[in-house]
């Protein structure tokens, strides 16, 4: 994908990488908000899954306009090729479905940063609910490619990301991938 091999090395993860950094982080937010914070255990909790909750909407709109984003400029391709169209062209590619720790990190602290500004003491637990949906969504995205899936509604979420993948009639659709909740609430549900 890149000229240089290490920069190539470098953009492709292992998935299991991402719980490895994330769940230390996850856990040490939610300690911090109770303990140092002084939140209760059920703010923080609330706290917490309104973030994962932003998540899946954050996700979304990533996927549907950023990651979907072809600017009309002689950079543009390239842009679009690697931020999601690698991933469009090889979707069976086990090291360049999740997002490589240098990326992630630095939008895990642009989304804290700008969370702080809104939640000023209260961004600790709401960001560990974000960052826990991120995982998901990064893990759920792995397993809907390479997993062994059992469940009626995994095998759903993967038929939902295989169609996004395949769209018919050239309109894409289907941008939710731990979640279809905002394709239905924002009409790309559906194929037609």
């Amino acid at each position: 994908m890149f000229e240089s091999r290490l920069i190539d090395r470098f953009s492709r993860t292992h998935f299991s990488i991402v719980p490895i950094i994330y769940v230390p982080v996850v856990t040490a937010m939610l300690v911090y908000s109770v303990r140092s914070v002084g939140l209760t255990p059920s703010s923080t909790a609330g706290l917490f899954v309104l973030g994962a909750i932003t998540w899946t909407l954050t996700e979304y709109w990533l996927h549907r306009t950023f990651f979907h984003w072809k600017p009309n400029a002689s950079w543009g391709h390239r842009l679009h090729f690697l931020v999601h169209g690698v991933h469009h062209d090889w979707p069976r590619d086990r090291f360049r479905l999740v997002m490589p720790p240098a990326a992630s990190i630095a939008v895990y602290l642009a989304f804290l940063s700008l969370f702080a500004i809104l939640w000023k003491s209260r961004v600790w637990a709401f960001h560990a609910g974000f960052t826990a949906g991120y995982m998901a969504y990064d893990l759920l995205h792995y397993a809907i490619h390479h997993g062994n899936l059992k469940s009626p509604w995994m095998k759903a979420l993967r038929r939902h990301h295989l169609i996004h993948h395949s769209p018919r009639r050239g309109r894409a659709c289907k941008f939710g991938v731990s979640s279809t909740l905002w394709d239905h609430v924002f009409g790309t549900y559906s194929e037609h």
